[in-house]
Order: C-alpha cells, then sequence, then structure tokens
C-alpha cells in the first residue's frame, strides 16, 4: 500500500504540472457521508497522495458525458471506502481554478448504508467524527470542501 501511495504521489505530481501547461476543464465531487445511525456524524478523511495533512471529504474526478454528479459520488465513495451510499443530495456546484486546472466542484451530501468501511490506497486514514469537528484534535488542518460541505448541509 505504501508503494502504491507513493506511486499516486508522483503521478499526481506530473497531472499537475500537465494542467497548468494545458489548463484543462475538469469535473469533481465532493461528498459529505453522514453516520446511517448517529444524526450529527460525517465520515472524514485523509488522502495519501495530494493535501496530505489536510481533513477532508471522499471524492473525485468524473466526466459528465458518461455519468451524473450523484453517480460519480457514489462511484467515488465506494472505490475510495468500499462503502455503499444512498439519498445523494447537491449541496453546491461551482468553478474552481485550483491547480492550474478550470474545476466545475459538486459537493453532495449522502447517507452512509454502514458505518463500516475499508481504505483503498488513496486514503492514509478516515474516520467518523461529529459534523462540527470537535473530535479532531484543535490543531487539524479542515479542507475548504469540508468546511464549505458542513456549512451547506447547516442550511439546507
Amino acid at each position: 500500500m505504501v508503494v502504491v501511495a507513493a506511486l499516486m504521489r508522483s503521478g499526481h505530481r506530473v497531472l499537475r504540472l500537465w494542467w497548468r501547461v494545458r489548463k484543462p476543464s475538469t469535473y469533481g465531487v465532493k461528498v459529505l457521508v453522514l453516520h446511517p445511525q448517529h444524526p450529527g456524524r460525517c465520515l472524514v478523511v485523509r488522502h495519501s497522495y495530494v493535501d496530505q495533512q489536510w481533513w477532508g471529504l471522499p471524492g473525485g474526478g468524473y466526466k459528465p458525458h458518461k455519468e451524473t454528479a450523484e453517480a460519480a459520488a457514489v462511484r467515488e465513495v465506494f472505490e475510495e471506502l468500499s462503502l455503499p451510499i444512498s439519498k445523494t443530495t447537491v449541496l453546491e456546484t461551482l468553478t474552481t481554478n485550483r491547480e492550474g486546472k478550470v474545476d466545475s466542484l459538486t459537493i453532495l451530501t449522502a447517507e452512509a448504508e454502514s458505518e463500516e468501511f475499508k481504505l483503498s490506497a488513496e486514503l492514509a486514514e478516515a474516520r467518523w467524527v461529529s459534523t462540527d469537528l470537535a473530535d479532531l484534535p484543535a490543531d487539524a488542518s479542515i479542507s475548504q470542501w469540508l468546511q464549505r460541505a458542513l456549512a451547506a448541509s447547516r442550511r439546507g
């Protein structure tokens, strides 16, 4: 698993360089996964290959001509965590210029069908935490997407 994560980190660095040169349009999803039995708890992750210090949301890229953001959310959470989800709801769609590309990012919420998950090589760590993030250390780095998802879910 360590070798796979190292290869993913290297590949991501090359991809970032390519994005700066080509400036493509991409599509991505981030998913606020809610605990199936405990309201007020969500799943947070740390990726193994990019932004490793940040607690954030599972998710990834998709091609809108092949699948919807909702279908991509289901696929990505299952790929990263072997965790089926349901009841996906779009919280927000925005455009970012992070990493030198134009990315249409859809942030969704979904309900986990189980509390059990299994990490893929893409993830260094995952855990269920309260939605006020009090379970994380006080000095934990929190991704802007996790913060936005939690704020949007409170408004909704």
